[in-house]
C-alpha cells in the first residue's frame, strides 16, 4: 500500500502546492481522500484517473477539500469511467453533493444528448454519510474514520487505511489531537497537517494577527507535530496541506527534529511513499527511508 500527496496546498493559491487531496493505493484499489483545486490533473500525473478511484472520502466540507468534485466527475466521464462515484463523508455530505450535482444539471443534459458516449452511469453520484468509529470496506482495505479537533468545524475527521499488514494515517485538517494519535498508533505512515506558524505573519489588508490566531487555532502547529508523531509511534512521518504554502524547509525540519528522530518528509506535490519499504518516490528519484 502506497499515498501519493496529490496536493500539499491550502486555500493560498500557489501553482507548487495545488489544493488538498491524497491517492491511497493497494493493488487496483484507488481511494481519494479529499478533492482540492487541480485534483484531476494530479491524479493523472501520478499514473490513476478519476474513472479508477473505487471511492472519494472528505475528512470536511471545507471549500479546499472539495471545490474539484465536480470536475472530477465530468473528467471521469471522458475517461470512460462506467459506474457511478462513491463518495463517503460527514454528515451535510449529501446536500452539498446533491445541490452540486443540481447547479450543472443543465449541462450535464446538454452533455449527453450531444456527445452521445456510451453510458452516463460515471454522471451520477452515490453519498455515503459517515460518523466517526466508523469502518469503511474497500475489497483488501480497511478504512478507519476517526473524529478530530477542527473546531468550529464539526463532523471533521481523519483517516486510517489497513491493508496488506500496513497502515497509513492521514489526518485531515485538525488541532493536536489525541484520539487521532491513538487510532494511528503504530502506523507505517502517518500523513500530517502541518501549520507553520513563525512564517505565517499579518499583512496589512490582508490578514490580521487576529486572524492568523484564528487559523492557528484549529490546525496543528509545526512545533506540535513532531510530539504526535513520536506520541502516535509510527515509523515515518509525512508533512503536507502547509499553512503558509512557501516557507523555510531547513528551518521546518530543524524544528520538527526537536520532538521526532525519525524518518521525516517535507512533502511535495505528486510524492509518494511506500508503506512497506518507505520508499518515496518523487519527480524520477527515489530515497530508501528505512527497512
Amino acid at each position: 500500500m502506497d499515498v501519493t500527496l496529490l496536493g500539499t496546498g491550502c486555500p493560498q493559491c500557489d501553482p507548487d502546492r495545488l489544493g488538498p487531496a491524497n491517492l491511497l493505493r493497494h493493488g487496483d484499489t484507488h481511494i481519494l481522500v479529499d478533492c482540492g483545486s487541480g485534483v484531476t490533473q494530479r491524479l493523472v500525473a501520478a499514473g490513476s484517473s478519476g474513472a479508477r478511484l473505487e471511492a472519494v472520502l472528505f475528512t470536511h466540507l471545507h471549500s479546499d477539500h472539495i471545490v474539484d468534485l465536480f470536475q472530477l466527475v465530468m473528467s471521469s466521464w471522458h475517461q470512460g469511467r462506467p459506474r457511478p462515484h462513491r463518495i463517503f463523508g460527514p454528515p451535510g455530505t449529501k446536500a452539498f453533493v446533491d445541490g452540486l450535482m443540481a447547479l450543472w444539471q443543465p449541462e450535464i443534459a446538454q452533455r449527453i444528448a450531444h456527445e452521445r458516449r456510451p453510458s452516463a452511469a460515471a454522471l451520477s453520484v452515490d453519498v455515503t454519510e459517515v460518523a466517526a468509529g466508523a469502518t469503511l470496506d474497500f475489497g483488501d482495505v480497511a478504512v478507519q474514520v476517526v473524529g478530530v479537533n477542527h473546531l468550529p468545524v464539526r463532523n471533521a475527521f481523519g483517516f486510517v487505511a489497513r491493508a496488506g499488514g500496513r497502515a497509513i494515517a492521514l489526518s485531515g485538517d485538525t488541532a493536536r489531537c489525541d484520539a487521532l494519535i491513538e487510532a494511528a498508533r503504530g502506523a507505517d505512515i502517518l500523513v500530517h497537517e502541518c501549520f507553520i506558524h513563525g512564517a505565517m505573519q499579518p499583512i496589512a489588508g490582508v490578514r490580521t494577527a487576529e486572524g492568523v490566531q484564528a487559523v492557528a487555532s484549529y490546525h496543528t502547529l509545526s512545533s506540535e507535530v513532531g510530539g504526535i508523531a513520536t506520541a502516535a509511534g509510527v515509523r515515518c512521518l509525512a508533512l503536507n496541506h502547509f499553512v503558509p504554502t512557501r516557507f523555510d524547509r531547513a528551518a521546518l525540519l530543524a524544528e520538527v527534529r526537536r520532538d521526532w528522530s525519525g524518518p521525516l518528509v517535507i512533502g511535495e506535490d505528486l510524492m509518494a511513499i511506500d508503506a512497506e519499504s518507505l520508499t518515496v518516490t518523487w519527480r524520477g528519484g527515489a530515497i530508501a527511508l528505512g527497512k
